[in-house]
């Protein structure tokens, strides 16, 4: 069979493994983002603190995606929830990275001139701060989501749901019917989401930044 012809009569069946794929990567990178800059905020005016978040991150991130997969299972079983926990681990490096960045690097100036004008620590926060490291933020977010995307077929291998297990059918029976066009089916329609998602943060970007921080 071509490979046209597979995605033609299994194209019920690969539109549900594409939503479910898109759905698992955004609940995974929102978990992180929300811990990651909460982690970020609470850190980045603490350089111990910074370099713990970083470091314990870091590490988290350097475990092979396979084995972190394998050491959910005895803790959360095999499905959805060792794969999104996997994968939101996964996902906090650059979010954190970048909201301490980010955060650090905006003006002292503006930051006294808003304390200048009586606001508070958190309307500094709110009004200053965050919106002058929203671009650093959202590239560190736009990162993370590609990571997600790439590491989130092997949560297949743990039963999580999405085009992942297209590949690792393929993959179990290579050599046999159709085996090579599921692993393809699997892999364009992570690269397609990929593009997908990435065109969603341009314009994200394009709508949430201010013309003088674009770059």
């Amino acid at each position: 069979m071509s490979f046209f012809g597979y995605v033609r009569d299994n194209a019920q069946l690969l539109t549900f493994e594409f939503l479910q794929y898109a759905s698992m990567v955004f609940q995974c990178v929102l978990a992180a983002a929300i811990i990651g800059m909460a982690l970020a905020i609470a850190s980045y005016r603490r350089p111990w603190l910074a370099a713990l978040s970083t470091g314990v991150a870091s590490v988290i991130f350097t475990i092979p995606s396979l084995a972190l997969f394998g050491l959910m299972v005895p803790v959360f079983g095999l499905g959805v929830t060792p794969a999104v926990v996997a994968l939101t681990f996964y996902a906090l490096l650059p979010i954190i990275r970048n909201g301490i960045v980010g955060l650090s690097n905006v003006d002292s100036s503006m930051v006294d001139a808003a304390r200048g004008m009586g606001m508070g620590r958190t309307a500094i926060l709110a009004k200053v701060e965050l919106p002058l490291a929203w671009p650093v933020v959202l590239t560190g977010i736009r990162v993370a989501t590609q990571l997600t995307m790439g590491v989130g077929a092997i949560a297949a291998y743990v039963s999580g749901p999405g085009l992942g297990d297209q590949i690792f059918s393929g993959l179990a029976r290579l050599g046999g019917a159709n085996s090579l066009n599921a692993i393809l089916a699997g892999t364009i329609g992570i690269i397609i989401l990929a593009l997908l998602f990435d065109a969603a943060f341009v314009l994200i970007g394009r709508l949430t930044t201010s013309r003088g921080l674009r770059v």
